[in-house]
This record gives C-alpha cells, structure tokens and sequence, in this order.
C-alpha cells in the first residue's frame, strides 16, 4: 500500500520533480484545508498524488487531483488511489492531468475506466507566454497595443509595488466579480493564500497605484520554471491610465526574477484558436471578457488532456451530473 505523506513529506517527493504544478504542493493542499476540502497525498518511490476530498451533500464525497497526479502514476499508482477514494467513501475520483492535449496519457485513461468529464474544475486552455531572452525582446513579442499600453500606463505615472492589503485587495476583487460576472472568494480565502505561498517566496501581491490610490492589483504565484496569474482585479476608476498591462508586466518582471521561464495567463475559452480569433472582438461572456486581454502578450495558446471521471459509484455519481448542471444553470 502507497503511504499517505506528511506535508514536509510530500515536498520532499515533489522536489524530484521540480515542475510539479503548483496545485500539487504541500501548500494548496494547506489552503484548501481551510476551505472545505481535505488533502490526502500518497507517493510511490516516482509517483504520487495530492488528493483533496470533498463532501458535497450527506454521502456525497468527490475525489479531485488538480493539475496531477505526478510522475508515471496511472500503473504505479492507480490502485492505491482507488483503495483510498473507496475507503472515504467517495462517488468519483476526478483527475486533471497537467498533460498537454494529445499527450498518450489522453488514449490511455479510457482503457483504465476514465470517461471525459463533462465537468471541470480547472480551466482546460490557457496562454503561456514566454520569458525567454531580454525584457526589449519579451516586449518585441507582444502585440504593439499591448506594448503601447505598457509604456503609456509608465508615462501617465502608474506605479507598480508589492502590497499586502488584503482588504482592499478583496474589495477590489468584489467591484470586478461584479462588474465582469465571475464568483470571488472570501478575504479570508486570498489572505491564507498570501500567507501560505509568500512566506515560501512563491508568491507575491502586486498593485498598480497612481498618485497613492490603488487601480488594480493582481497575485502572481510561482514554483519550478512556471508563474501563474490566478487572481486579479481593478477599479472602474483610471482604466484610461492602463494600470492593469503595467501590473502584468511587473508580475512577468517578477517571474524572471525567480528563475521562470514561462506564465501562463491561466484561463481563455476553451475554443479553437480561428474561433477565438473571429469571435473575440463581439464577444464578453465568461472568459471571453479577458481574453482580448490575455491575447496581447504575445503567448501560445495551449491546452491540456483535460478532466477525467473515475466512477466509482454510477448512482451518487449521475446525481451528481445533476446538481453540477442546475448548479451552472
């Protein structure tokens, strides 16, 4: 039976794989602990998996890896995930593989019993721009919108600086949730996320202020060769002064710093890159919203094998299927 590791454990496992996404770590597995989920990680001497658990309704309990499992898992690691999901009593074990489309794990999770989920939890597409070569040559690869947008916001006299205003970070977060439509998480939620990650150096909180008043601030992450940008917000005040191409552009500063060599962007609609392209001027919905946005820093579109459903028990498991579509209704 694969051992269930301590946090300090399971850090040591990921080290030998330094590109483990940033779902995996011990540290996600700490902030979701706060928040309803229960992390449980099992590792092999080359595979492991960070799993969080949780109880959705009375005997409804999901099994969810983010962005994992790590290593050659579905041989070395499939039954012990199995043994563990069923223990908890648990209706599905839901898998999002950090794999890119097309990768050969996508042809071998059917013939271990996976269906394609019709729910995910993760965006499935996302831009990655790279970091590659000098800050003029990062500029050069982005879109000259983009790039104008970056210089104008630094001429008018926006200021980039790290920030540790939770609050007003969440208020911010709030003015965009309402204005954008998308759901936003407590303060709480972003507080433990800053405290978890920046005093481990893999995160930091960036706001884009003009004469002392905040207009946008995002959170930037980072582990191994890759950042990311999961969170940000801005002020229906100032748009004209571009603060949030200055914030991004800062966070890529930031990334480089640390070594990394690409960012994604985290999250587009997940649509070919010819509708994406002849749709996106007409469309705001959903993601639609950010990427006109995300499009001008001059990254590559990429996407991943997606989610998978393990079934583990059909009843639960279709009931699901219908409390996760009236939830998206």
């Amino acid at each position: 039976m694969t051992p269930r590791l301590s946090p300090d454990a399971w850090e040591a496992f990921l080290a030998r794989h330094p590109d483990a996404h940033l779902l995996q770590s011990a540290a996600w597995g700490e902030l979701k602990a706060h928040f309803g989920w229960e992390p449980v990680r099992l590792a092999s001497s080359n595979a492991g998996a960070q799993l969080l658990l949780r109880r959705l309704a009375p005997g409804l309990t999901l099994a969810y890896v983010p962005r994992g499992p790590v290593g050659p898992w579905l041989s070395a690691l499939l039954p012990d995930l199995v043994a563990e999901c069923r223990a908890r009593g648990a209706f599905a074990l839901k898998v999002e593989p950090e794999a890119p489309e097309g990768d050969p794990l996508e042809t071998s999770l059917p013939a271990h019993g996976f269906l394609r989920a019709k729910h995910a939890i993760q965006p499935r597409r996302t831009i990655m721009v790279d970091l590659a070569g000098s800050e003029d040559e990062l500029l050069d690869r982005m879109h000259p919108k983009t790039r104008y947008n970056i210089r104008l916001s630094e001429r008018k006299g926006v200021q980039v600086r790290p920030w540790d205003d939770l609050r007003t970070f969440h208020h911010l977060l709030q003015s965009t949730g309402e204005r954008d439509a998308f759901g936003v998480h407590s303060e709480a939620y972003y507080r433990r996320a800053y405290e978890l990650f920046h005093a481990r150096g893999e995160c930091e909180l960036l706001v884009a202020e003009h004469d002392g008043r905040p207009l946008a601030a995002l959170m930037v992450f980072a582990r191994g060769s890759t950042a990311w940008y999961f969170y940000g917000a801005s002020s229906s005040e100032g748009r004209n002064l571009m603060p949030t191409y200055a914030l991004q552009w800062e966070a890529m500063r930031w990334a480089r710093g640390r070594g990394c060599s690409r960012y994604d962007l985290w999250g587009v609609p997940d649509e070919p890159e010819s509708v994406l392209e002849s749709e996106f001027t007409r469309r705001q919905d959903g993601l639609w919203g950010v990427y006109r946005f995300k499009r001008g820093f001059g990254g590559q579109l990429a996407r991943t094998a997606g989610a998978w459903d393990l079934v583990l028990r059909p009843g639960l498991y279709r009931l699901y299927g219908f409390a996760a579509r009236s939830l998206r209704g």
